[in-house]
């Protein structure tokens, strides 16, 4: 069985090099839809908290919210980054509150305090579809994942490759010395 989470993400980018209308910077509302496989927790009668779900995903994923999303070769890079210096937002405002920790994976680094994502490839429906798996593949059995921007969609299916222990109570996932973070459940 699967629960299924969906959430928006607002963002902007273009498709430096691409001879068409998204060469120029432009913004999305994207929807993505996250599903996690597992068996009932018969302690909660359901898989995962779609709350949950959401909040681990999010953890990672807001970087992408209200971001600029670049290919590592536009020269558009250097042009923000010389701005954001001028403005002293650079390293962050204090307005800047909703921010995930920086990553650096094979597909693209974030640096989360300037607001911006630099990929290796253009950032596609399928290239958001396959860096989210990368990011969130060892912290949720994903099984697939749908994204949604603009009048572009993409969805990908993933085999489920393990289960993860969940507190009876709460059905969160337990961490490695099997406690619950949420009610104090600690696995015998």
């Amino acid at each position: 069985m699967r629960s299924i989470t969906t959430f928006q993400l607002q963002y902007a980018h273009r498709f430096y090099g691409f001879c068409g209308e998204a060469q120029y910077l432009h913004g999305h509302t994207g929807i993505m839809t996250i599903e996690v496989e597992d068996c009932v927790n018969e302690g909660v009668n359901m898989v995962f908290p779609c709350n949950e779900i959401k909040k681990i995903a999010w953890s990672v994923l807001r970087n992408f919210d209200h971001a600029l999303i670049l290919r590592k070769d536009d020269p558009l890079i250097s042009a923000v980054l010389d701005v954001y210096e001028q403005q002293g937002i650079m390293d962050g405002a204090p307005q800047n509150q909703n921010i995930g920790p920086a990553f650096r994976t094979e597909l693209a680094d974030a640096y989360p305090n300037s607001r911006l994502v630099v990929t290796k490839e253009t950032m596609t429906v399928e290239g958001m579809i396959r860096l989210t798996y990368e990011l969130l593949r060892d912290k949720l059995n994903i099984v697939k994942i749908t994204f949604t921007s603009g009048d572009n969609s993409a969805s990908q299916e993933f085999g489920p490759h393990k289960s993860i222990p969940r507190c009876p109570y709460c059905g969160v996932a337990l961490n490695e010395k099997g406690e619950c973070y949420k009610c104090g459940y600690v696995k015998k």
